[in-house]
């Protein structure tokens, strides 16, 4: 088993759920324009977690995508970048990400805080945080950074706060003595399988990254066979929603650190450990205004919170009969836990921007389905979104990371919790005859409006060539090319904390579709199971 690669660690043991005070909720920012796809959503998250707006979920006007100074419209971060060329001889998007990263670090005045899933960032990832503060360092700054990974129980033992602490601080040489750092690893459930999953670097609360990527030199950079992902960055008021969202996790952590079982904390330079940074950074400029309207929002996952006491959602919760594997299974949060729901908002809004689709619908996901047992197989209520779209002729794609790469226990040592494409097909199958009544209507659906495939980077090709199968990592969703997610939450079950902005701009969102979406669908294509164009139907 790969020692990077348990996303959803499966070795029960326990650990107390605690409370978190709630923060007090930021003012929402007014509008610049049209948003019918943000609208539909902020009003399902007013419904479901009304308190927990700004500090997990928030809406802002003025935000800027922005790419670095080399391309300044670069900030759709995909990796690696190289399509048509199975030997990924030269990736770009890679390039751009690490560049992107020590830019904006390298502006830093007074904080950047980094957020992802254990380990701790190494190689090229590493040699970027540090050329970023070592060039911020270099102008005097003196610069408090917090660095906070996920843990899964047992697997990620060998990840040591203090360890990367001094790795990093001998990275730093002389700048060390300008930098004071938190470095913690959190698990906040082991018997809910709860743990960060974000993956954030905020700088300032001024510009922020976030996508999919994890800042694993072994599973991006120095292999022959990269996994696909994609981040993207911004700057403006949702980038303090990041850092918000970011001081809710630590405000945990910090709460916990003497918890064994729960948090590993290290500082440097004699510091403590940072509940809040936000107050660090009162004062300094704003970035320059854009015209980009933006939700951010996350998740607490389980043991942070156990219930938004605002929150008057009373959903009718969906059925199905295969959604539990075995008697091992834990009770589903997913689909029958309305208390989850509300600490969880972007599930919720996930769906939400589904729902608001009127014409068609772009998925590109590691999976729809998940690692059952011990979590539910599926999320019901993302299943019978899809049909309905599907049954009123709503086209929708779908791109997953290829079953070939499935683990020994779904994930676990691969990209893949899925042996056939037909778990997703079947599943839709049923929904639809469900939802219909007629099976005969549910295969007509599918194969007038949807397409499925397995992602590919070069076409006609089915492996990486060294014979590697094509590994995709993203969290993205489109809607009707307009409106787009780009996170770290996936639509499979999965109860982490999670982060992500979903976007209404539609020039955004045609840059989004030429430079990943279309290259993604012209090279997969070949290897569909579904698809309209070409009259492909395996229903």
């Amino acid at each position: 088993m790969h020692r990077h690669r348990l996303r959803r660690s499966f070795l029960p043991a326990f650990a107390p759920a605690l409370a978190l005070a709630l923060l007090p909720a930021a003012p929402a920012a007014a509008e610049s324009g049209p948003a019918p796809h943000l609208d539909a959503v902020e009003r399902t998250l007013r419904q479901v977690s009304p308190g927990l707006e700004g500090q997990v979920w928030q809406r802002t006007a003025g935000n800027r995508l922005d790419g670095t100074a080399a391309e300044p419209d670069g900030w759709l971060l995909p990796t690696p970048g190289c399509w048509g060329d199975p030997s990924c001889t030269d990736r770009p998007g890679t390039r751009r990400l690490l560049a992107k990263m020590t830019e904006n670090i390298s502006k830093a005045q007074r904080t950047v805080d980094i957020s992802t899933l254990a380990p701790f960032p190494d190689g090229a990832f590493q040699d970027a945080i540090v050329a970023g503060l070592k060039a911020s360092t270099a102008n005097g700054n003196h610069l408090k950074v917090r660095v906070l990974a996920g843990a899964a129980p047992l697997y990620h033992m060998s990840v040591v706060p203090s360890k990367y602490r001094d790795e990093l601080v001998a990275k730093l040489g002389d700048a060390a003595g300008r930098v004071t750092l938190n470095v913690a690893t959190m698990t906040t459930s082991k018997t809910s399988l709860s743990w960060n999953h974000s993956k954030l670097v905020v700088v300032d609360n001024r510009s922020a990254i976030t996508g999919g990527v994890n800042s694993w030199k072994g599973d991006y950079l120095e292999t022959a066979h990269p996994v696909a992902d994609v981040d993207m960055a911004l700057s403006g008021p949702a980038a303090a929603s990041a850092g918000r969202y970011l001081d809710t996790l630590w405000g945990w952590t910090c709460a916990n650190k003497s918890s064994l079982a729960s948090v590993w904390f290290a500082a440097s330079n004699g510091g403590d450990c940072t509940p809040a940074l936000e107050q660090q950074t009162a004062g300094l400029p704003d970035p320059a205004a854009g015209d980009t309207q933006v939700i951010a929002v996350g998740g607490l996952g389980v043991g942070i919170r156990s219930v938004d006491p605002l929150s008057q959602f009373r959903p009718a919760l969906p059925v199905a009969s295969d959604t539990k594997c075995s008697i091992v299974s834990l009770p589903d949060k997913t689909n029958g836990d309305r208390d989850y729901d509300t600490v969880n908002p972007e599930e919720s809004a996930l769906r939400a921007l589904l729902a608001s689709a009127t014409g068609r619908i772009e998925i590109s996901q590691q999976d729809l389905n998940g690692s059952c047992p011990p979590l539910p197989r599926y999320d019901i209520r993302v299943y019978d979104t899809l049909a309905a779209k599907l049954a009123a002729g709503v086209k929708v794609r779908i791109v997953v990371s290829d079953p070939a790469n499935r683990g020994a226990v779904g994930s676990a040592g691969g990209y893949s919790q899925m042996k056939s494409m037909a778990e997703i097909s079947d599943t839709l199958r049923d929904r639809l005859a469900r939802l219909t009544g007629d099976t005969g209507k549910a295969r007509a659906a599918m194969c007038t409006n949807l397409q499925l495939a397995p992602f590919r980077a070069a076409a006609g090709t089915n492996t990486w060539a060294d014979g590697s199968p094509y590994a995709q990592h993203h969290k993205l969703i489109s809607v009707d090319g307009s409106a787009f997610y780009i996170g770290s939450k996936n639509l499979y079950p999965a109860w982490l904390q999670d982060f992500g902005y979903i976007v209404e701009s539609p020039a955004a969102a045609a840059q989004l579709d030429a430079e990943l979406l279309a290259p993604q669908w012209q090279h997969s294509k070949h290897a569909a199971t579904f698809d309209y164009e070409r009259g492909v139907c395996q229903a």
